[in-house]
């Protein structure tokens, strides 16, 4: 056994190995498993934040039932999914960042035993040949863990009313017109409408930022991939990928360097913006769900995140165009009781 010269040994006992316990951050300890069926969401609004409150609040206050609702409109859709589904005590909790979830990206349902089992089940019956290759690895993980990304959330609701919604054809709307006309507005919403929210409230990237991001962009371009996929911090929903047509990349097509950043007409946004709020207030009239249909719909669940994360936006711009339509403000609030009475802390 070879062993090191004495003098250079001497010198390394100077500067011994030593091993620490792990810290838990204070306050923090980490639910391995969940008591009941868990939603991970981004965290509500600062303000409405339970730990954020100074005031007195009682269990049954509209603070402490409104902050459990997410500020990240992609996570209220699916807790509106599920709260107007009919589903009830469900869980939720913003103490687990995006990097941390399923493919980056909230929410994810973090269930129990029982039901995992129960759902992997409902969802492979049998494992198919082209499911071994995938990537059994992360499958089986995932499996084990019982974590599973947004798109499962309708076959666990499913699967735990009992009901197979996928039987029904018109999904919910009274006919096959409304079935196909909710197609074009979930399109609105999640094209102008979140444009207009990404736009006017998160906040964009300096020119600044985006020269110090120019090299990542670059790298991204020279090594094969797609410049426009590089992700942008606090814009989770590129402005490229939502808007039709794609605004236009800050450098121009026919520059020497790749295309980075976006070029956006603020106003010609909202221009649509106002149009778009305009012919959802009357197309909801005075109906209890959109479409005219007689319960719940998922346009209804998407609808509510929009109007909610508007209504509760610091930005007078967007919040003024659905003040101004009663019907609205008086659906949403009626909406969000039902949805908040859902979950739990």
């Amino acid at each position: 056994m070879l062993t090191a010269p004495k003098p250079i040994a001497a010198f390394f006992s100077l500067f011994p190995l030593k091993s620490h316990p792990p810290i838990d951050a204070p306050g923090a300890k980490p639910e391995s498993s969940p008591t009941r069926p868990t939603l991970w969401i981004s965290p509500p609004p600062a303000s409405s934040s339970l730990s954020a409150s100074t005031s007195p609040v009682t269990p049954t206050s509209d603070t402490s039932f409104s902050s459990l609702l997410s500020a990240d409109v992609e996570c209220l859709k699916w807790q509106a999914y599920i709260a107007l589904r009919g589903l009830t005590s469900v869980k939720v909790r913003w103490d687990i960042r995006a990097e941390g979830a399923l493919d980056a990206r909230l929410p994810n349902l973090h269930l129990l035993k029982p039901d995992g089992d129960k759902l992997n089940a409902d969802l492979n019956p049998a494992p198919a040949a082209s499911d071994k290759d995938k990537n059994p690895t992360e499958n089986a993980i995932n499996s084990k863990l019982y974590l599973y990304n947004a798109h499962i959330i309708p076959s666990w609701v499913d699967l735990t009313l009992g009901v197979d919604s996928a039987s029904d054809t018109l999904e919910g709307y009274v006919d096959v017109a409304a079935r196909d006309e909710s197609r074009a507005w979930v399109s609105l919403l999640e094209g102008i409408v979140h444009a207009a929210l990404i736009l006017h409230t998160q906040k964009q990237p300096s020119v600044l930022s985006n020269i110090f991001n120019f090299s990542a962009t670059t790298t991204a371009a020279l090594a094969g991939g797609n410049p426009s996929s590089v992700p942008t911090p606090g814009q989770p929903h590129p402005l490229q990928t939502i808007m039709s047509p794609p605004p236009a990349p800050l450098t121009g097509y026919t520059s020497i360097f790749p295309a980075f950043g976006t070029r956006v007409n603020p106003a010609a946004v909202l221009s649509q913006y106002r149009d778009a709020i305009a012919s959802l207030a009357e197309r909801l009239g005075t109906d209890k769900w959109f479409l005219g249909s007689s319960e719940p719909t998922p346009l209804d669940a998407l609808a509510f995140a929009y109007l909610h994360c508007i209504l509760g936006s610091t930005n007078d711009t967007l919040r003024v165009e659905v003040t101004k339509r009663v019907n609205l403000v008086a659906w949403e609030w009626r909406v969000r009781d039902s949805v908040r009475t859902a979950f739990i802390r």
